[in-house]
């Protein structure tokens, strides 16, 4: 009696483990991966604190620049073409921009909307291109086309320029850093310059940030959004301008090696005043 009944426990056993690898998939089964995805997509960011006028003993505002060329900072510039439905960060400023999710500035005062025409021509980019034709008589002629696109622009986004706000929030006693906007520069390959796109208004991208990931290079399946990387400050930067009295930036009094003595002297200054606070 005991030996049929182990035999009627193995016969279920294998009947349920090959039901179990006779699964059939419908077309709404593929991915690509072995999980859906859900972490960036239904990850919703953290707003800020409310903070009172009151409440800020000190504060200087700086812009800073973030360089493409920088490794650390690759993860904001690639991929050049969707991947999986990663995109760049400039690709996400377009979608959101033209869908007017995200109101693009002309000034880093955000006193100045951008049109829909002039932005369009801000995110496409003309070009002349050389081309050999054939003329009535069968002749090569050299024969210049003209060609517009809106993809070629994300190859040459070159910086990206924050700027931002360091307080001293006595309520709570600690030093914080909140960004207020982003500028995008592309380079300009016939003046070799850096060119200014637009300005957008950081609080307002945070949540639209939250939603799209951005590629680690250690973990595939830890992938953290571009609101993880502006508030952890995971990427590395310049500083190109502090408030002053006569509202330059450091390149028009300091050059080359001077330049960087002095980004380096502003940091010191930031870190100072709150070492300086807690010196007994």
């Amino acid at each position: 009696m005991k030996q049929l009944k182990l035999v009627l426990i193995l016969a279920v056993l294998i009947v349920a483990t090959g039901n179990s690898f006779a699964q059939v998939y419908s077309p709404g089964d593929y991915r690509d991966g072995i999980y859906d995805k859900e972490n960036a997509v239904n990850k919703k960011y953290i707003p800020d604190t409310h903070l009172r006028q009151g409440d800020v003993l000190w504060s200087k505002r700086v812009w800073r620049e973030i360089d493409m060329r920088e490794k650390i900072n690759q993860p904001l510039y690639y991929p050049v073409d969707p991947v999986n439905g990663r995109i760049s960060l400039f690709q996400l400023f377009q979608k959101y921009i033209r869908s007017k999710q995200i109101i693009a500035f002309s000034d880093d005062q955000f006193l100045l909307p951008m049109q829909p025409a002039e932005i369009e021509q801000k995110l496409i980019t003309c070009l002349d291109i050389d081309e050999i034709g054939v003329d009535s008589l069968g002749n090569e002629v050299p024969v210049k086309r003209y060609v517009c696109d809106s993809t070629s622009i994300c190859r040459n986004i070159g910086k990206y320029r924050l700027k931002e706000d360091w307080f001293f929030d006595k309520q709570k006693s600690v030093m914080e850093v909140r960004i207020v906007g982003i500028g995008v520069f592309t380079y300009d390959e016939d003046k070799e310059a850096d060119r200014e796109l637009f300005w957008v208004y950081f609080p307002a991208c945070r949540p639209l940030f939250a939603q799209h990931e951005v590629y680690n290079t250690r973990n595939d399946s830890e992938r953290r959004t571009f609101e993880d990387i502006f508030r952890k400050r995971q990427f590395n930067s310049t500083i190109v301008k502090e408030s002053n009295v006569y509202d330059r930036g450091l390149n028009e009094y300091s050059k080359g090696i001077d330049a960087l003595i002095e980004n380096e002297r502003i940091k010191k200054d930031i870190f100072q005043y709150e070492h300086d606070l807690w010196n007994f």
